[in-house]
């Protein structure tokens, strides 16, 4: 006779002792009213095995539920919030160089063609990145890495950009490829190399020609066959590529098996917002300009809005992302840090989640959400990240609170205990830095 008592699970990582277990459960991005859906289970507990969670419910229910193997670890977060590993939906991560110069330049009333035309801006990376060798851009990636994890972050989409060749392209790609190996983050890999025109395809416009040409039939190819990105991405602008441009890079991804993104509507309405509607792009990002239609047609095809407050405060731009109109019409929307060194050089998603609710709109579920669920969506990596569900990475934030909104309320502070990627703690306190409890230790 059949055993009517379903099998119990078997674990290597409990994790118990949960005030509120913020799961962000459910399938695929969140929009309209599930946007603020956190799904939060009070007192709950998680089981997790060789890095991949296995159960999740009331701690109650765990001692019937799962197993603990022999040397299990058990970590007993003291009465903290559990949330979902947090996701960074758009990154660009590896470069060389500093431009900390420049932000004092800004502060002193230049602008960005003014700073520009004195060997600054983007351009200045590239040169930089270009020069630097292998070893060293992987060692600066690491390190980013590690603080974007120390802040939450346990899925980090990185994209290629300053190497606007296709040797420098992919050398970046394969820094993002190798970080990936030696960390138990999990790195989502991006082409970019539509992300302005190198000094040398700007002579003309047969130059400029030339290297649309180039990022086509040369570089996209050459990534595809390494494997060396899931996604291709362009910035839409009157200072990168125009929209006939842009539509002749995504339909070459999609062409050769590649998911697109792009870098829409930042400083003006450039009608980027239908561009990637129209190539159903698993993302639109910034959108500070895109006009209302724009967003509707974002609804419409299902793409994801990835806000990047930081980058508008950074730049002093004073205009923000319509979070609320965006989750009124449908848009399901994400957050993102946008890190890198010249518009927002900013290593915290919980902050960015702050500037969501203070410049954007979103209220604290909401933002949870967009930087979990939704945000994990953006990066195509739903299926495995972004929400504490049986299936999934163990990948967990633990605060240094009892309540998820604590996590929102300490502005500029992240207020985090522990960090848990794959199964395991990448980042924790002491009790002296805590002010009592255990150590969280794998």
């Amino acid at each position: 006779m059949t055993d009517p008592r379903p099998a119990r699970a078997e674990a290597d990582l409990l994790v118990t002792g949960i005030s509120e277990l913020v799961t962000c459960a459910g399938r695929g991005p969140a929009r309209g009213a599930e946007q603020g859906a956190a799904a939060v289970v009070p007192r709950g507990a998680v089981a997790a095995r060789r890095g991949r969670i296995v159960w999740v419910g009331p701690e109650r229910d765990l001692p019937a539920s799962v197993t603990a193997l022999p040397g299990a670890t058990r970590l007993d977060v003291g009465g903290r919030a559990v949330l979902p590993g947090l996701v960074d939906p758009h990154t660009h991560l590896v470069w060389a160089g500093n431009r900390a110069d420049e932000f004092e330049q800004r502060l002193a009333g230049a602008t960005y063609s003014e700073i520009a035309a004195r060997g600054g801006g983007i351009l200045r990376t590239v040169a930089a990145t270009r020069r630097a060798d292998e070893a060293t851009l992987l060692e600066l990636a690491l390190a980013r890495l590690d603080r974007l994890a120390a802040r939450g972050a346990t899925t980090i989409e990185v994209k290629s950009g300053y190497g606007l060749s296709t040797e420098a392209e992919l050398k970046i790609l394969r820094v993002v490829r190798e970080a990936a190996r030696r960390r138990p983050y999990r790195v989502v890999p991006t082409f970019l190399g539509a992300h302005t025109f190198p000094l040398e395809a700007r002579r003309s416009e047969a130059s400029r020609r030339r290297y649309v040409e180039e990022v086509c039939e040369e570089m996209l190819p050459a990534v595809v066959d390494e494997g060396l990105a899931r996604f291709a991405d362009v910035f839409v602008d009157e200072h990168a590529f125009s929209l006939d441009e842009a539509a002749k890079v995504l339909g070459r991804a999609r062409q050769l098996g590649l998911a697109v993104k792009v870098h829409a509507d930042q400083l003006a309405d450039d009608g980027a917002a239908r561009l990637a509607a129209d190539h159903e792009a698993a993302s639109a990002d910034h959108l500070e300009h895109a006009s209302t239609e724009g967003l509707r047609a974002l609804a419409a095809a299902g793409t994801i809005a990835v806000l990047i407050p930081g980058a508008s405060l950074f730049l002093r731009m004073n205009r923000y992302a319509r979070a609320r109109e965006m989750i009124d019409l449908g848009v399901p929307v994400a957050l993102a840090t946008d890190l890198n060194p010249g518009t927002c050089p900013c290593e915290s998603l919980p902050l960015v989640m702050q500037l969501g609710c203070l410049l954007c709109g979103l209220t604290v579920d909401e933002a949870i959400v967009a930087a979990t669920r939704n945000a994990a969506a953006a990066a195509g990596v739903g299926g495995e990240a972004g929400t504490i569900e049986p299936g999934k990475r163990c990948d967990l934030l633990v605060l240094d609170a009892e309540h998820r909104r604590d996590l929102l309320y300490a502005l500029g502070s992240a207020r985090i205990h522990a960090v848990v990627a794959a199964g395991q703690v990448v980042a924790g306190r002491t009790p002296e830095e805590t002010g009592g409890g255990d150590p969280v230790r794998a």
